[in-house]
């Protein structure tokens, strides 16, 4: 994994953060818009989130060390974490604005030039979004990815407020701005729940996703023949990347050498349908019952 090139999407999302904070927070100063001021709010916590992504990149670039065996992968989630958590105090923060506003509402003013620098501000974050994803998915980088969606939903937010504050300036109902407002700020909670949910599941070593999951049981059934057979499969994934575990059963009679060479093709079949993995094979006789007994995580 180049983790030069994955810093480069880091800070390529701080670049456009930053941009779209002063866009849309110069939207909000001409129009009043308590809409467009709980969009720009959450191109606050961009820039937090791209912060954050690029110190958990160069953490889990670290190679693995004494300490940190399995490496450092799992600081990705740190990061989707973190950014899911200012996503729900910023939801917070403009919830308790909007609700302000829906008391003592206040007209809009220049609404169409704060819409034609909102629209800037949008086309900049939809540009950027598609590029982090294409490189999160590419590298396996679920900081990337995390970061990718959450622009990709500001983009839609953006879009939901643009139509909104030209509704208002059209129709003159000024609570449609705060209410407004309060969609996005629920919105903003749904994507936020998600980004700490999927960095949870990570910490907590959740098994592979179910079509990478096929793939290696996909390998390990080719290989069931002959008195052969497996048991035990265990997968995780920290990061970037992922982890196989299983134990292998063949005759008794095989040398050390046969079931080394055996389990050592075995191995790499699944890292050949399953790149950036660490595949961990437990040699066994398939006809000592002792074989079968050993599943429990304490054996």
């Amino acid at each position: 994994m180049n983790t030069h090139s994955i810093k480069r999407y880091a800070w390529l999302s701080i670049a456009t953060a930053i941009a779209t904070i002063l866009l849309k927070g110069a939207a909000w100063r001409v129009t009043g818009s308590i809409g467009l001021l709980s969009d720009a709010l959450e191109s606050l916590v961009n820039l937090a989130g791209a912060m954050m992504a690029l110190a958990m990149i160069s953490l889990a670039e670290q190679p693995a060390d004494e300490r940190h065996a399995y490496g450092h992968g799992k600081a990705e989630y740190f990061s989707a974490g973190f950014e899911g958590i200012l996503i729900l105090f910023a939801a917070l923060a403009i919830a308790a604005t909007a609700c302000e506003r829906l008391i003592d509402p206040h007209p809009l003013e220049r609404v169409g030039i704060g819409l034609a620098v909102s629209c800037v501000a949008s086309v900049l974050n939809l540009a950027t979004a598609l590029i982090l994803l294409s490189a999160g998915r590419k590298y396996r980088s679920l900081t990337l990815e995390a970061d990718a969606h959450h622009l990709l939903t500001d983009v839609w937010t953006s879009v939901g407020v643009i139509l909104a504050v030209g509704a208002v300036f059209f129709t003159g109902w000024l609570w449609l701005d705060p209410v407004i407002a309060l969609l996005v700020a629920a919105n903003i909670v749904w994507t936020g729940y998600r980004l700490v949910s999927r960095a949870a599941h990570g910490l907590m070593d959740i098994s592979l996703p179910s079509e990478e999951h096929a793939a290696v049981v996909a390998v390990l059934e080719r290989h069931c023949i002959d008195g052969i057979d497996y048991h035990a499969l265990r997968t995780r994934e920290s990061g970037n990347r992922r982890f196989v575990e299983v134990h292998i059963l063949v005759p008794g009679r095989w040398t050390i050498q046969k079931g080394h060479e055996y389990v050592e093709r075995l191995e790499a079949e699944i890292r050949a349908v399953l790149p950036q993995s660490t595949v961990l094979t437990h040699l066994e006789p398939i006809e000592d019952p002792a074989s079968l007994e050993d599943i429990a995580l304490d054996r």
